[in-house]
């Protein structure tokens, strides 16, 4: 079998790749060792930048019509309400999806797998890899099917989308460094009766252990997420989910009835990311290449954009369009964002569940009395959402972004969301191309042949709302890629500067 891409591995993360890849025109085959997708509902939160990613081929709308939007959190202490914080539209005016979605993994790839199949494609189930070679003319993959046989897959380029215990990860040697947390962390999903609303997030904030309550989709059903204490000594295997319940009990100190337990389990959180994303013609993706804490809602979503990332870079060289060097940029733009992950996640864990003094009196006694406050203020806001959605990951710094001039928004950012003639700026981005957007001044009527194949024009008024987004008020022109991030912004609008970029760009 002769391919130009192996993804292994479907979960969300090689799911959401092969989408893209069928943006692009991209022939692949995608393997994997389950019978279909997951059953358990696993990874739930959905964030704003996922779905700007999903909007780009129509299934945003049908994602969030089988979840549930996030409305509030609800803060408990010592068994009784202390404060709540409305978040429904915690990212008004900064995303089309101002908000957390909250999803059951096995629906979300349902969607996914959904989508391959319209397609014209499918998934090669029951079929795990089980070694592989590379050379500088592509990937030789042995693959085990259902049935025990064993098969060759042929690929140009082979992308690991195999979960924390990657196979390809192992085989090509990658460090996956980083560290264990001590305490066993817990997940349930049950039905719960109780005296509160189906409306809101509930936190419980204690002293040295984490808690919280997750509405999901179907009436009284939750989501619960805990931690046991760290002198807890049982092995992930031994533990009984009568435990779990009783630890649920004596934390959450409130009245609740669990009427059904539709899944459990128990698990140790590591924080690991590799040393590089790529080796040769192996790609890494999602899981993969980092794992960190759950904290957040922020794995699922960066595995996805993983993908995004390195789609479009697979399909502009596999066209002839671009160099091999391209694909150099995928470990240069998402290694540095695994790293800062790690990072973020391990602290926001600590302020949630660290025993120091200051923080746990802080944690008891001032958040829940302050946060409705400050999650009022539209400072807050535009800090929190941009980087609890994702939305504001950039690659300012990296070999892809060129500034020329003076600007708010840099080359590297993501495209700032904004209205353009009553309609979302997005909807002019659609097209699996670079896009140029001529903000005033004559803009472009043709951009010639030889860029017809690759670029989409789109001339745009230079708005007021528009001057204040990007911190100009004179003519000026953005490259913005397949993937919305902007490649080049600059007050040069001529033809002469995007040829210049896409020509360093694309060679």
């Amino acid at each position: 079998m002769n391919t130009d891409v192996l993804i292994v591995g479907a979960g969300p993360t090689g799911l959401a790749l092969a989408c893209q890849l069928i943006r692009y025109g991209v022939d692949f085959v995608i393997i994997d060792k389950k019978e279909t997708t997951t059953p358990h509902s696993k990874a739930i939160g959905v964030q704003a930048r996922t779905l700007e990613i999903y909007e780009q081929i129509g299934l945003a709308d049908k994602l969030i019509e089988i979840g549930a939007v996030a409305e509030k959190a609800r803060m408990f202490a010592g068994g009784k309400v202390r404060g709540e914080v409305e978040f429904k539209d915690l990212g008004a005016g900064l995303s089309p999806y101002p908000f957390l979605l909250i999803v059951e993994q096995g629906k979300h790839e349902t969607l996914l797998y959904d989508h391959i199949k319209s397609q014209g494609k499918d998934i090669r189930w029951q079929t795990g890899l089980e070694s592989f070679t590379q050379d500088k003319a592509g990937v030789v993959a042995t693959v085990k099917t259902a049935n025990g046989a064993g098969e060759t897959i042929n690929a140009k380029y082979m992308v690991a989308c195999d979960g924390a215990r990657s196979l390809v990860r192992h085989t090509l040697g990658l460090e996956f460094s980083g560290s264990t947390f001590e305490r066993m962390f817990y997940v349930a999903d049950v039905q719960l009766d109780w005296k509160f609303g189906h409306d809101a997030l509930q936190v419980f904030l204690m002293k040295n252990s984490l808690l919280a309550f997750f509405p999901m989709t179907g009436e009284n059903q939750y989501r619960i997420v805990g931690t046991f204490p760290e002198e807890f000594a049982k092995d992930e295997g031994d533990i009984l989910y009568e435990e779990i319940e009783e630890r649920i009990r004596l934390d959450a100190q409130i009245d609740f009835d669990i009427t059904r337990v539709n899944w459990f389990s128990t698990y140790k959180v590591h924080t690991r990311h590799v040393d590089k994303f790529s080796v040769g013609r192996c790609f890494l993706a999602g899981d993969s290449a980092h794992i960190h804490s759950p904290a957040g809602a922020q794995g699922m979503n960066t595995g996805i954009q993983d993908g995004y990332n390195l789609a479009w870079k697979l399909a502009w060289v596999l066209r002839g369009q671009a160099s091999s060097e391209l694909l150099t940029t995928y470990n240069e733009e998402r290694l540095p964002n695994a790293r800062i992950l790690t990072q973020t996640t391990d602290r926001f864990f600590g302020l949630v569940a660290s025993p120091e003094p200051l923080l746990v009196f802080t944690r008891l006694y001032i958040v829940p009395y302050i946060a409705q406050f400050l999650f009022s203020l539209d400072a807050v806001k535009r800090f929190v959402f941009p980087r609890i959605s994702q939305i504001a990951i950039n690659y300012r710094s990296c070999s892809l972004s060129k500034n020329d001039g003076s600007f708010k928004i840099k080359a590297g950012d993501r495209m700032p969301y904004f209205q353009v003639y009553n309609q979302s700026v997005y909807d002019r981005m659609h097209d699996p191309k670079f896009h140029l957007l001529a903000f005033g001044g004559d803009g472009f009527a043709e951009v010639g042949e030889e860029l017809e194949d690759v670029l989409d024009v789109r001339n745009l008024a230079l708005t007021t709302e528009a001057e204040d987004i990007f911190g100009c008020d004179k003519p000026f022109i953005l490259v913005v890629r397949p993937d919305n991030y902007i490649g080049l912004i600059t007050q040069d609008v001529s033809l002469k500067a995007v040829t210049k970029y896409l020509n360093a760009i694309l060679r």
